[in-house]
């Protein structure tokens, strides 16, 4: 792993960045469903299926005081089968007014299932590139599909779009699936050039700025992206924004991050977006080259919390570190290589947010990652079910495709615990080998194309890993057993249950702590293949403290470790609640269970808390991170980790 220890860390301190993870990992998933709402049911249209993508042209005129676009698409598209029409998605309200191809009008009909069919003049053979323009007007948000919205901010009109995932045919001509990408797109964005107040619009869209022509009192802003897009990710914006920009050197090949942001925000957002030059480059250290290099990267405040990682330009609904970490993410995961159906959407998300936990463990320090760990775990462990891919029927519940609990975090800790299995070198290189692959780079990619090329790049057979962690659901509970019967040898035995019967074991390695009288440490890394497996592992020092794994890398909940007498296993009977905590944590035993001593550590083995038994215990005082709880028993010394907030 190429790590990036940079002079310029966090602009927050971490307990600020931990509250703003929390925060924001439900704002945007928030905002990528809510896109998502009431659409659910559109599939990928069939009829849509018999041409292949080349080009769009849009020529838009919006006023961002009026919820209304005119415009005109032109389409290049190639035949992959003989046609005599074509068909494009276009919501049923939208106004079609002519159709036209070389100057000659082309008949038409629109019907009540979003369907623009265009009967062509002569047919098109298989192989053969042709192209027509399509006139149309109408009111995009009557269609309720939120896709495209006119709202104001500071008494200023702003006009946005967010079409994830089959919003874009509100409001314009297309063919939106996860199959084809358009290879280049050019939009000339039509507005007027003052704002009611006397402010001047600035537009806002994909790839680079080419041009602003003035025409009477109107301004046409002409983007140019020349990078496979899919409709989805196609984005307008315009209001009266302020433009900055930072530059990325990018070893000599410099580019620009363009900052567009509300007057109102100037100086928020100035403080904010400087830190996402050193995200973009621990990003191309780690994985590659920001894919869109050749023209720009930027963030433009829009309206919904959350935010929406439209290629080139990330529409921000705030600037957190943790909200601009996960959408630049999305420039490599989700926006290079796209998940090729819903139920992979995890390839976009758990990326994303993999990446910002990425952020904090090369900004922050090992310390800081590890708590953000124990975070994420205890989203994913509230709930004993759930897989990280989706089903076919789940397809249709946009609550469980952007659910922050399995597309977000448990799948950025599968992806973290396939770091932990392969080792840092063979894993990123994997990941840049999957980013580059020749059949998915700037294309659509699907679960198990990301697998096949993992599993051939480190050449590792992972079908277990993924069959337990990616395609079935729930966790392990761990008890580990343990003895010293002399100086230099360990006794242990690694025990588990699941949380969900679709799993009878969950393998993975196992990282052991060991903690002496005299503040030595050393750490175990145990291959755990097979339940109630036992190891001798060599030791220099009297073990004190047994800790779980101390930086929270595997995917658990309600782990025990037993300091044994002569027999390892007995019935503990111990429960910590609530868990994680703030403040007070309540220690619920068994009856006949005798604990004579309590004690609190925190990982690095210094003694926080010591006292006889007490059922509620205040750790208000004490520090953020994991504790662990160490009840010396008439039984054994019985070990229990809680994490404080």
């Amino acid at each position: 792993m190429k790590t990036r220890l940079l002079s310029l860390c966090s602009l927050i301190g971490f307990t600020v960045f931990a509250q703003d993870y929390n925060e924001t990992i439900n704002n945007i998933r928030e905002a990528e469903a809510k896109s998502a709402l009431g659409k659910m049911m559109q599939r990928a249209n069939l009829n849509t299926g018999n041409y292949d993508l080349k080009y769009n042209r849009l020529e838009l005129e919006v006023n961002p005081s009026v919820a209304f676009i005119d415009g005109e698409v032109t389409t290049y598209f190639e035949a992959k089968s003989d046609m005599d029409a074509i068909t494009f998605d276009l919501a049923s309200n939208m106004v079609v007014s002519a159709v036209l191809q070389r100057g000659n009008s082309l008949s038409f009909t629109q019907n009540a299932n979003d369907e623009l069919v265009i009967s062509l003049p002569t047919n098109q053979a298989a192989g053969q590139l042709d192209s027509l323009t399509v006139a149309y007007s109408g009111n995009p948000i009557s269609s309720g599909f939120g896709s495209f919205e006119q709202t104001t901010h500071d008494n200023e009109p702003i006009i946005w779009t967010l079409s994830e995932p089959y919003g874009a045919k509100a409001w314009w001509p297309c063919k939106q699936d996860l199959i084809d990408k358009i290879d280049s797109i050019d939009v000339f964005l039509t507005t007027p050039i003052k704002t009611p107040s006397n402010q001047d619009y600035v537009a806002v869209s994909n790839g680079l700025e080419q041009s602003q022509t003035i025409s009477g009192s109107n301004k046409t802003t002409h983007f140019k992206h020349r990078y496979p897009i899919p409709a989805y990710l196609v984005a307008i914006a315009a209001t009266n924004y302020e433009v900055y920009s930072h530059t990325v050197d990018n070893n000599g090949s410099p580019f620009d991050i363009v900052n567009y942001v509300y007057p109102e925000d100037l100086a928020y957002a100035q403080a904010r977006t400087p830190v996402t030059v050193d995200i973009m480059n621990l990003y191309s250290d780690l994985f590659e080259e920001y894919p869109f290099a050749n023209e720009k990267y930027g963030h433009a405040q829009f309206g919904w919390g959350g935010g929406m990682e439209h290629t080139t330009v990330s529409f921000m609904g705030s600037l957190g570190r943790n909200l601009i970490a996960h959408e630049l993410g999305h420039q490599w995961f989700g926006n290079k290589v796209t998940c090729g159906s819903w139920k992979d959407i995890w390839l976009n998300e758990g990326f994303a947010t993999y990446m910002s936990g990425l952020v904090i463990e090369n900004f922050d320090g090992n310390d800081e990652f590890t708590t953000w760990k124990q975070q994420v775990n205890g989203s994913i462990t509230l709930q004993p079910d759930g897989a990280v891919y989706i089903s076919d029927a789940d397809t249709l519940n946009v609550g469980r495709i952007f659910s922050g609990r399995l597309s977000y975090n448990k799948a950025a800790m599968v992806i973290h615990m396939l770091r932990k299995k392969l080792g840092d070198a063979p894993f990123f290189g994997a990941l840049q080998a999957y980013l580059d692959a020749p059949d998915l780079t700037y294309g659509y990619a699907k679960t198990a194309d990301f697998i096949s090329v993992v599993e051939t790049e480190t050449e590792t057979e992972l079908s277990e890993f993924f069959e337990d962690w990616l395609f079935n659901e729930g966790y392990p509970s761990y008890t580990i057993n343990w003895n010293q019967p002399e100086a230099t040898a360990l006794h242990l035995t690694i025990s588990q249950t699941q949380s969900h019967p679709s799993v009878s074991f969950f393998e993975s390695p196992v990282t052991l702590r060991l903690l002496g009288n005299n503040g030595q440490s050393q750490d175990l890394v145990l291959n755990n293949s097979s339940n109630n497996q036992s190891y001798t592992e060599t030791v220099n020092f009297d073990v004190q403290t047994l800790i779980f794994d101390p930086e929270s890398d595997i995917i658990s909940r309600n782990n025990t470790v037993v300091l044994g007498t002569d027999a390892f296993a007995f019935d503990t009977g111990i429960t910590v609640y609530p868990n994680p905590s703030s403040d007070l944590i309540h220690i619920k035993k068994a009856e006949a269970l005798q604990v004579s001593e309590l004690k609190i550590y925190n990982i690095l083995g210094q003694t926080l808390y010591d006292s006889e038994f007490s059922a509620t215990i205040d750790i208000s005082s004490m520090a953020s991170g994991l504790l662990i709880l160490q009840l010396k028993t008439t039984d054994g010394v019985i070990t229990k980790s809680v994490l404080k907030n």
